[in-house]
């Protein structure tokens, strides 16, 4: 289990998708094995105004953080646990410096600091490039913060500047200067007035030859300072200017200052070998090739790990078009020369129109790449593939080369391909990964980090890039960090003179277009993206394209079956092809796995899908639908298991244990609720929650207005039990609109009364009152006994807050009488515990113990723990020793009572404004 606050708050294999549980999560972590009050915890989730039931949610929060903590591993595995301790809560986390990022960044940060004062600058550059390393973004980000959250933040990103600028330190006494000046630019433009950095700049810019860049860097940072705070640069950054200007020798780089060389030849390497005979032509360097340090590290690993007797490393690189994989290897290629004297070949495996060549007719071109002279003279190569095979098995053997086999197509195509004996390497760069190629290394490229993502538009961009770094990290975003994407979007930007990164920015900023933005000369993002896509089968295609439709940023598999009207082992397989051929993300810690799209691909397919809707007539409506019932179906399981009782309306049988064996029959196949939520309806709808407000949010928008208010209330247990209030307002506002636009009085009032209990909770009383007002007269039109007594419940607690018992009393005992003769034992318990509440507000405790042991046999009877623990509990508050009325009459004032299961209702005098 790895902990994770050095950028998005984080835990895997599973983060809580939900902010405040993270929040929860990192205010522990920021102070991990320390005791950390529940007051200061509240404060911080909830800041000054916390809601009523702020205890309670807090305890669900914490209950739901240890769940995810106990899934993490095996028991003797180093994973958290999060322990109770008075007055709250301390997190513990064995072995953290493995398992957490934080500890492991101190530790590293100050290995650093000590080598830099030993002067052994390669290891201080190491420990340090491995510290900053650790982060993905800044310190604590993806939660609200409350006081200590943003002060920790605050702290843990000046850290991290203190941790770069020993760094850029270290590589520059170590001549590094020509690969730091770009990133010195694009660091002097995030931090605009750090004087520290733009000194490290001019030095890096100085040492490359470009003394006049460099005294316009202090130039422009002066003009900064006077104009915004009236100041001039330090003396340290002056003394600096002067010595640029005077041209001071000192300046200039020499490697005795560093300590040992920071290069040295790859392991097993000769120096003393040179190659012999015709080599082959070099491949070209990657221009502004940027970051992948860890990727780079690994691979050179590989490469440099062949010895005596080992079998021919081969490097797999495998990852979806346009994420940089040629670059890589490229770079790799340069890397690791010296390993290689008898030279590098780079043999590209797909023909002009991007179909992949046979072996044959790549061993050919590797042949004559290798500049061999066949027996039969120049150009002629066997026609027998047998023969092929042995003059490229002899060609190759006894050679220390490296190929690189560009966009392979399969393992069958590569292994005719591969040297035999000792001395050389391969690297293979394909889509899919090779998994079939036996002894390989492989190496999975993803999209760049956002850091690297700016780095390399600000290298590939020049100085307008750099001129405009907030559009520019914008760009990097709506690039989804895919190289091939940032490197269209600079050259975009150099083609046109007259615009500006702000307006390239705003160009791609719209989906619809955004493909199109991305394409100049040669360089065509959707060109690159659709090659793939043309190779699929027509079941994939229409997959890729549906697939769009899900509701949230990933989705299980009974989200495919629904979308795609397959049964669910078959939806399973058409998705796993697509991650297959990197056209879907499997989402890290899923169980059972969750898939999403990259946001530049999710692009392509949206496009896909309406021009086969307009050309095919691809029913994207019909797909919302299945959608829509398969969600309806699972959320409405869920929401029995949750809140049973909540949903009147569909009434299961009251046995005290059985819960309705739902299914859903899609036309393709069958989604079985009970298999999909199982035992565990809270973390089912904490992972569907976002899907479910964006259902609600499709099904309006299709006209299918019945879904919209359905999926509307079958949320609303989850989102109460959440505090989830914004969602909850907003799929009710849409579930309203549609109720009206239907004309369905009974949906009408079923919303109305939802939204009554929103405001309850928020201790909005007067709209709570007319909500349940508004839906009790909608109940008695459509002669709904049982939904009007729900309402006369709601209005009565009401009045009970605000000490008009009189009046509360004469609704609870109404809606009791509604209920009765089973038409509605929920409500009966719910009316019944209210006329207990006013008898201990009356004094009359006999009469409230009656009342509260007749709610808790009704609800043992249901099988409601919830309900049975509360009035068990609330007996025993009266009956024990030291007992003290729950609610006391007006005229004594009232203190905190507990009026529901987890509500708790607070000074409970006249006047009072809600629960």
């Amino acid at each position: 289990m790895r902990f994770r606050v050095l950028g998005p708050v984080s835990l895997s294999p599973r983060t809580p998708s939900a902010a405040k549980p993270r929040a929860l999560l990192a205010t522990l972590l920021v102070r991990v094995g320390e005791v950390v009050s529940a007051h200061s915890l509240i404060d911080e989730l909830w800041g000054t105004e916390p809601p009523r039931t702020a205890t309670t949610t807090l305890q669900v929060y914490v209950s739901q953080l240890r769940k995810v903590l106990a899934e993490g591993g095996p028991e003797d595995s180093a994973q958290g646990v999060l322990l109770t301790r008075a007055p709250g809560y301390v997190l513990q986390v064995p072995g953290k410096e493995r398992e957490f990022d934080l500890p492991c960044f101190e530790r590293l940060r100050a290995e650093g600091r000590a080598a830099c004062q030993e002067r052994d600058f390669a290891r201080a550059s190491r420990l340090l490039h491995d510290a900053l390393a650790l982060w993905t973004g800044p310190a604590l980000s993806g939660i609200p913060h409350g006081v200590r959250l943003e002060s920790a933040a605050i702290r843990l990103d000046e850290l991290r500047m203190e941790v770069l600028e020993q760094r850029i330190v270290a590589d520059l006494r170590l001549g590094r200067h020509q690969e730091l000046a770009g990133e010195l630019l694009a660091l002097a433009n995030e931090h605009p007035l750090r004087e520290s950095l733009h000194g490290h700049l001019m030095v890096a810019l100085y040492r490359t030859g470009r003394g006049s860049d460099s005294l316009r860097v202090y130039g422009r940072l002066r003009h900064l300072l006077v104009e915004e705070l009236g100041v001039e640069p330090g003396p340290a950054l002056a003394r600096l200017h002067e010595r640029v200007l005077r041209r001071d020798p000192s300046l200039d780089w020499r490697a005795g200052r560093a300590g040992p060389a920071p290069d040295r030849p790859a392991p097993g390497a000769d120096p003393a070998v040179r190659p012999t005979g015709a080599q082959p032509a070099p491949p070209p360097a990657p221009f502004g090739f940027v970051g992948r340090h860890a990727e780079l590290s690994y691979g050179e690993k590989v490469l440099c790990g062949g010895g005596a007797g080992a079998p021919v490393p081969v490097l797999a690189v495998s990852g979806r078009a346009g994420v940089g994989k040629t670059a890589l290897a490229l770079q790799l290629a340069h890397r690791t020369a010296a390993r290689f004297p008898d030279g590098r070949l780079m043999i590209g495996l797909r023909g002009p129109q991007g179909r992949p060549l046979s072996w044959a007719q790549a061993g050919a071109a590797l042949l004559r790449g290798l500049a061999v002279e066949p027996p039969g003279g120049p150009g002629a190569l066997p026609a027998d593939p047998r023969d092929l095979a042995e003059l490229l098995g002899r060609t190759l053997r006894g050679r220390r080369l490296l190929l690189v086999l560009d966009d392979a197509a399969s393992a069958e195509q590569i292994r005719p391909l591969l040297p035999p004996g000792e001395g050389s390497a391969v690297i293979v760069t394909c889509r899919r990964t090779p998994a079939a190629l036996a002894g390989a290394d492989h190496l999975v490229l993803e999209a760049v980090r956002a850091d690297e993502a700016v780095e390399l538009l600000l290298t590939a961009g020049g100085e307008r890039m750099a001129e405009d770094p907030a559009a520019t990290a914008e760009i990097a975003g709506l690039c989804g960090g895919l190289p091939l994407a940032l490197r269209v979007a600079a050259a975009a930007l150099t083609a046109r003179p007259h615009t500006t990164a702000a307006a390239l920015a705003e160009r791609l900023r719209d989906e619809r277009t955004r493909l199109a933005v991305l394409r100049e000369g040669d360089l065509d993002l959707r060109a690159t993206l659709l090659t793939g896509y043309q190779e699929a089968g027509p079941a994939q295609q229409r997959a890729f394209r549906l697939l769009t439709l899900a509701p949230a940023a990933d989705f299980a598999g009974w989200t495919a079956a629904a979308l795609l009207d397959l049964e669910p082992g078959a939806a399973g397989e058409v998705t796993e092809e697509l991650v297959a051929a990197r056209f879907l993300e499997a989402r890290p810690g899923g169980r059972p796995p969750r898939y999403g799209f990259h946001s530049l691909l999710r692009v392509l397919a949206v496009e896909l899908r309406e021009a086969a809707e307009d050309a095919e007539g691809e029913r994207t409506r019909e797909a919302v639908e299945r959608l829509c019932r398969a969600s309806l179906t699972l959320a409405r399981h869920a929401d029995r298991q949750l809140a049973p009782g909540r949903d009147w309306r569909t009434r299961p049988v009251p046995s005290g244990a059985a819960v309705l064996d739902e299914a859903y029959d899609g036309g393709g196949g069958r989604v079985d609720a009970a298999a999909v939520v199982g035992g565990a309806p809270l973390r089912w709808f904490r992972d569907e929650a976002a899907g479910l407000v964006e259902a609600v949010r499709q099904a309006h928008t299709a006209g299918l207005w019945s879904l919209a208010w359905e999926l509307a209330d079958s949320a609303a247990g989850y989102f109460h039990a959440c505090a989830a209030w914004e969602e909850w307002e907003e799929t009710h506002r849409l579930a309203l609109d549609a109720a009206l636009r239907a004309g369905n009085t009974a949906a009408e009032a079923a919303v109305r009364y939802s939204l009554g209990d929103l405001a309850w909770q928020r201790r909005e009383a007067h709209r709570a009152l007319a909500q349940y007002t508004s839906a009790q007269r909608g109940f008695d039109r459509v002669r709904d006994r049982i939904g009007s007594a729900r309402c006369r419940i709601g209005v009565a607690d009401i009045l009970l807050g605000q000490g008009r018992t009189a009046a509360a009393a004469r609704r609870y005992g109404r809606a009791l009488d509604l209920c009765a003769n089973g038409r509605d034992l929920w409500g009966g318990v719910a009316a019944l515990n209210g006329l207990a509440l006013v008898n201990l507000r009356r004094g009359r405790h006999r009469a409230a113990l009656a009342q509260l042991a007749q709610c808790r046999r009704t609800a043992e009877r249901l099988g409601d723990r919830r309900w049975a623990e509360y009035a068990r509990r609330t007996a025993a508050g009266l009956a024990g020793p030291t007992a003290r009325p729950a609610l006391a009459p007006a005229d004594r004032g009232a203190p905190a009572v507990e009026v529901r299961p987890g509500m708790w209702l607070i000074g409970a005098t006249a006047g009072a404004g809600g629960p």
